[in-house]
């Protein structure tokens, strides 16, 4: 795969290579700092739909304040191979204990026995969530981003259970006109080819994509929702309760940057989108869609009930841009993460000028509160 590629366009200082995990994959992986052995690393997991690259900006200043930088594409993206992407896939190889095994697999085969910090984004952000929730030991303090962690999913023992996420999901349907959640669209066996194949062409798509979910468009102004209730759910942007008739691709196409909107996105140039662009035209979405049917799957959510009432102990911090609903798109999982799930939560930080894509939109902000966090909260890595 590297010989047949293309090499990517990555900043002076930060270098791609393959790894095998010992857990059926070959991870490609960026990284920075790794000139100078005996480094504490940090392991950077990305989301949706996205790549090791979305960690591009940060890397370097990362690796410069002292420590080894690894950001891989996880299992089903880019170029890690391994992977079965295919809809037919095993839903349990995208749960998280397996994604966990993934980053774990991938920490000691660098010869790591321990990271300073686990930081993940968007859905990476669960990934390190479970990460420092299930091997305390190995993964020393966790930086969660634009994904709130509310903890395992818990027994229920009510006889009269009061109404549920799922309800309220459910009830999208009975509104005028008809919505669905997002992450049941993509669950849907048609939403890869919906978006590979998107009519304005997949980098349009993307653009658009990227575009309406980060502080650039002027409809982004969140706020908490009081309830897991239909009437809440409601009031969430098109890109996360859709119309039911719509694709993503039509959702995101009225949000379509103008060409000078798009010559001032100082964090997203032509050049940076086409390398997001060009991978998944090779790959498809497929692999990424796998962990939404997944986290979805009652199977899969069952088996992480072994791990219900636990906590995550490890000092914490979580990041999130001013702009992004993502924080409130499920309610109460802000809250249940400051109050239950994170036992040594130590900082909270909403950056100005972020939405969505805050360590691509804030890059400098971000390394920032990350090393401020690692250096005066986090516990000496020995």
């Amino acid at each position: 795969m590297s010989e047949t590629l293309p090499a990517l366009p990555l900043p002076d200082g930060v270098r791609a290579r393959f790894v095998d995990n010992g857990n059926g994959l070959s991870m490609h992986m960026l990284e920075a700092g790794y000139d100078t052995p005996q480094r504490p690393c940090i392991v950077l997991l990305h989301g949706f739909p996205e790549l090791a690259y979305s960690w591009r900006k940060v890397m370097k200043p990362l690796a410069d304040a002292g420590f080894h930088v690894v950001a891989p594409d996880q299992r089903g993206f880019g170029r890690t191979g391994g992977a079965d992407m295919s809809f037919a896939a095993d839903l349990a190889d995208y749960a998280m204990p397996n994604l966990v095994a993934d980053t774990l697999g991938l920490v000691f085969a660098l010869g790591h026995t321990s990271v300073a910090a686990v930081v993940g984004h968007d859905f990476g952000s669960f990934v390190a969530a479970w990460c420092a929730l299930i091997r305390p030991d190995v993964f020393s303090s966790l930086v969660m981003m634009s994904a709130p962690f509310a903890g395992p999913p818990r027994f229920q023992f009510d006889d009269a259970p009061s109404p549920t996420m799922a309800d309220a999901l459910d009830a999208l349907a009975s509104l005028d006109p008809p919505r669905k959640y997002y992450q049941r669209y993509f669950s849907e066996p048609q939403a890869n080819d919906d978006m590979w194949h998107a009519p304005q062409g997949l980098a349009d798509f993307l653009r658009a994509y990227w575009h309406v979910k980060s502080a650039d468009w002027s409809g982004n102004r969140p706020h908490p929702l009081v309830a897991p209730a239909v009437e809440e759910l409601a009031l969430l942007p098109a890109y996360y309760v859709m119309r039911a008739d719509q694709t993503m691709p039509a959702t995101v196409a009225q949000y379509m940057p103008s060409p000078e909107q798009i010559a001032s996105c100082g964090w997203l140039d032509d050049a940076e989108l086409h390398v997001y662009a060009g991978e998944f035209a090779r790959t498809g979405f497929q692999g990424g869609l796998n962990w939404y049917r997944a986290s979805g799957d009652e199977r899969q959510a069952a088996r992480l009930r072994l791990w219900s009432g636990r906590t995550i102990d490890v000092p914490a911090c979580f990041i999130a841009g001013s702009s992004d609903w993502g924080c409130y798109q499920r309610p109460g999982d802000l809250e249940a993460m400051r109050q239950r799930a994170c036992t040594n939560l130590r900082a909270m930080h909403f950056i100005e000028g972020a939405g969505h894509w805050v360590q691509q939109e804030q890059a400098r902000t971000v390394v920032s509160r990350i090393l401020r966090f690692l250096r005066q909260d986090a516990p000496p890595i020995f």
